[in-house]
């Protein structure tokens, strides 16, 4: 199955999906070196986002947020992809100069059929998101 959805930043990556229902700063939520979700109080905490296609509303917090994710990218501990349901600045400007595929506005609504461990595919340059079937 393909999803069609908007290009933020062009790419193609697969891998396992790690979803969250809560908006990520990733100055403060996240270890830029190890990639662990550090905030005690997220959905994630205690987990990787390392090499995953992350699943998550939003960005929120400092502008700082997108160095973090290109920290992320230099010591690779960042996300093989992203997902939004709506991207806002911090989180673009990060997978832009971070070289990652990231996307939003899916035609269907990401939490309806994605789960967490699904291997699925983004392909950002051509705005789909390919889920196996069944």
């Amino acid at each position: 199955m393909k999803v069609k959805c908007r290009t933020i930043s062009r790419g193609c990556a697969e891998g396992q999906v790690l979803i969250t229902h809560d908006p990520i700063s990733f100055l403060g939520n996240v270890d830029p070196k190890t990639g662990k979700v550090v905030d005690a109080n997220h959905e994630l905490f205690g987990q990787s986002i390392k090499d995953k296609v992350l699943v998550f509303p939003h960005g929120k917090g400092s502008t700082v947020g997108s160095y973090v994710i290109y920290q992320l990218f230099k010591n690779g501990a960042a996300p093989a992809a992203m997902i939004n349901l709506e991207s806002e600045p911090i989180v673009a400007v990060g997978a832009i100069i971070s070289a990652i595929p990231l996307v939003d506005r899916l035609e269907n609504d990401p939490y309806s059929f994605l789960s967490n461990g699904m291997f699925i595919k983004v392909n950002s340059s051509e705005g789909y998101v390919e889920v196996p079937e069944g």
